[in-house]
């Protein structure tokens, strides 16, 4: 059985998620508005959960059909073989989103879906369960999906804390390959916050599969295969890297935080981390590799006007003492980079995080 699956991302890294889904070798690979789009049967829905780094949720599509008022879409519900997905032992809700549709009430649609899903299941909806059945409705036309991930797949089961307005480990992954990271070179982060880069990084480093450490939602699924599943978890992919990945930060609490992270995660042998400003950075090894970072910013944390030393101090440092480093920041806001006076590359799309448009700003290599 082979049927559309999406890859969710955040707006404006939906190429970047294509490219690493291509890589990856997924079929029929089409990069859409929100995301990427491939085909396949349950097991590329499992491999989509395990391997892709950049995604944040996998959905199953269900069914799409045209819908023009709230009787219709009942009973278009009822015919969907839902029995044949989803196991009544386990609950599920309904989430809806109406768009330039005669369907206009989100309320009253997720109220028709789930009674049919319920008909057929013979079980109640629960607003806390684990199972989320997706509906959208735009201009007319319905597509149901079922949430194959649970929790948001960034969540890769390894951090008890966070810093402050954390970078998202899947948008992490995606800015990382967007610099032209490949695993051959060392990452350097000196505002680690909670060490998604360097974390990130060394994973990737090591082929370590992001969904390793977790559980999702398909294992409730009539669908699942225990055995197949744990036959594809434990091909071990890892491998020997003599290159390390480095950290600091002015906060000891995030350096210790970033180091008891990276030992959940299983790379503490591969990373170091440090407590130190950013006027005292220097490069953590002799090899050359990709300096990345996401500091504050103004509308996030602190005033724009008082973060400009802290620009221009970052900004003197890396062409200081980074010869032959490539150098990526995130930030929302232009004259903050442009204040680091580094010379960048043309400007990426920017990306929806935190409720912002951040975009990348990237070095070639300094001289």
């Amino acid at each position: 059985m082979s049927f559309e699956i999406f890859l969710a991302t955040a707006l404006g890294l939906e190429n970047a998620l294509y490219d690493e889904v291509r890589r990856k070798g997924f079929k029929r690979a089409k990069a859409i508005k929100g995301g990427v789009t491939i085909e396949g049967g349950w097991p590329e829905v499992w491999r989509a959960n395990l391997w892709v780094r950049g995604a944040s949720r996998v959905l199953a599509r269900v069914a799409t059909f045209k819908v023009l008022h709230l009787a219709k879409l009942a009973e278009q519900t009822r015919e969907i073989s839902w029995t044949d997905i989803l196991d009544p032992k386990h609950p599920f809700r309904v989430d809806v989103s109406c768009s330039k549709s005669r369907i206009y009430h989100s309320g009253a649609a997720i109220e028709r879906i789930e009674q049919a899903i319920s008909e057929k299941l013979k079980i109640a909806p629960s607003s806390d369960a684990d199972i989320t059945i997706m509906g959208r409705i735009d201009h007319d036309i319905c597509t149901l999906s079922i949430d194959t991930s649970g929790a948001l797949l960034h969540k890769r089961g390894y951090k008890r804390a966070v810093s402050k307005a954390p970078m998202r480990e899947n948008m992490a992954a995606l800015f990382l390959q967007q610099c032209g990271y490949n695993g051959m070179e060392p990452v350097f982060d000196p505002m680690c916050g909670s060490g998604t880069f360097v974390i990130e990084a060394a994973e990737i480093a090591a082929r370590l599969n992001p969904g390793r450490l977790r559980n999702f939602a398909f294992e409730k699924f009539v669908t699942f295969d225990k055995k197949a599943w744990e036959d594809m978890r434990n091909v071990k992919r890892q491998q020997q890297t003599e290159i390390h990945f480095h950290g600091s930060d002015r906060d000891k609490g995030a350096v210790k935080m970033s180091t008891e992270n990276a030992t959940r995660a299983g790379v503490d042998q591969l990373t170091e981390f440090k407590q130190q400003a950013i006027s005292d950075i220097l490069p953590p090894t002799n090899m050359s590799g990709l300096v990345i970072l996401n500091p504050p910013y103004g509308g996030r944390i602190g005033d724009r006007h008082k973060l400009l030393p802290l620009y221009q101090t970052l900004g003197r440092v890396l062409r200081d003492n980074f010869s032959g480093w490539r150098v990526g920041i995130i930030t929302a806001d232009k004259s903050l980079a442009q204040a680091t006076a580094l010379p960048f590359l043309p400007e990426t799309p920017p990306v929806q995080h935190g409720g912002l448009r951040v975009k990348l700003f990237q070095t070639e290599a300094l001289q």
